[in-house]
């Protein structure tokens, strides 16, 4: 039946769980504060050290900004949903939703991609970056890849808004574009032609420079000296973990709203839903902060400073 004016969604991904829910509540609860703050204590100290205002820890906190943002698209909706009884949502915060996940994502990769090119430069031309990789250019490309995705997206929300919908229920654990769409009994045409294009657009375009990054980077490598490997080794690992995480967490994501997942038990289909959302901003400050040396020790610096200052005041 065509529902024109349906004004909310519900979601059957949730399971019953009784008193358990409490529970989920606080793991779910204290892993969005490890992520805030992590997340959060790595953005102060980049923007605090003047040491740290070079190209390659403004990228950084651009990704950590961005871990923020995914991570608040997600967790103050999935708690409330836990200690619900009807997991129900409105339409306009379920688009609202889609958009700071879908722009999450898309900004993700993006970011990835100009670290990858950030790197390229660093490990080919260690001479000539200063010159070609200047503090203001970053910060040109930092607005281009928020800017990017933000465009990209609200086009992409306008055509979905525009659709109408013959059912509202989603089976997910929140709103997910693709989803959504499904349940679209309009002429859909315009969205899948534009999907399509931004598939090629979210994947294809950021691709481009880590696969030309790499390649060159890997050349470099199998020429170059023992001590260029090893900086290449030391500087590319965190990203290139990052960059895997993320690539898997969004095609269990895809695998997910594209295939008939039933013969799945409903416990791995919620874990393999989360992990898109969940793993990355836990592991990117985690990983960058204990495996960069000038984080690591700027941080180890300001901890003793504290810790003195505390020692002196209690004197």
């Amino acid at each position: 039946m065509v529902n024109s004016t349906l004004s909310y969604f519900i979601f059957g991904t949730y399971l019953h769980v009784g008193d358990l829910k409490y529970f989920y509540f606080m793991l779910t609860a204290m892993t969005y504060i490890v992520i805030v703050i992590f997340n959060t204590s790595l953005i102060v100290v980049i923007c605090m050290t003047r040491s740290l205002h070079e190209p390659m820890y403004l990228f950084l906190c651009s990704l950590f900004v961005n871990e923020l943002y995914g991570s608040t698209g997600l967790f103050p909706f999935l708690l409330l949903q836990i200690l619900s009884d009807i997991h129900t949502v409105s339409k306009a915060f379920c688009f609202l939703q889609i958009f700071c996940i879908y722009t999450y994502g898309n900004t993700e990769f993006c970011n990835l991609a100009i670290m990858s090119y950030d790197r390229y430069l660093a490990i080919c031309y260690p001479l000539q970056y200063n010159t070609r990789m200047t503090s203001k250019k970053a910060v040109i490309f930092i607005i281009l890849i928020w800017l990017y995705p933000f465009v990209k997206c609200l086009i992409n929300l306008s055509l979905n808004i525009r659709l109408t919908l013959c059912g509202n229920v989603i089976n997910s654990l929140y709103c997910h574009n693709y989803l959504v769409a499904k349940l679209a009994c309009s002429d859909s045409k315009v969205n899948n032609i534009y999907g399509l294009f931004g598939v090629v657009l979210t994947v294809i375009v950021p691709l481009f420079p880590i696969l030309f990054s790499y390649m060159k980077i890997l050349k470099i490598c199998f020429s170059g000296s023992k001590q260029t490997r090893q900086k290449a080794v030391s500087t590319c690992t965190p990203h290139l973990v990052s960059l895997l995480n993320f690539t898997f967490g969004c095609l269990f994501e895809i695998l997910q709203s594209r295939f008939d997942m039933s013969g799945v038990s409903s416990e791995f289909r919620i874990i393999l839903s989360l992990y898109f959302l969940i793993m990355q901003p836990l592991l990117n400050p985690i990983m960058y902060g204990l495996q960069m040396s000038k984080i690591r020790n700027t941080c180890k610096q300001l901890f003793c400073d504290k810790m003195l200052s505390g020692h002196r005041n209690t004197m």
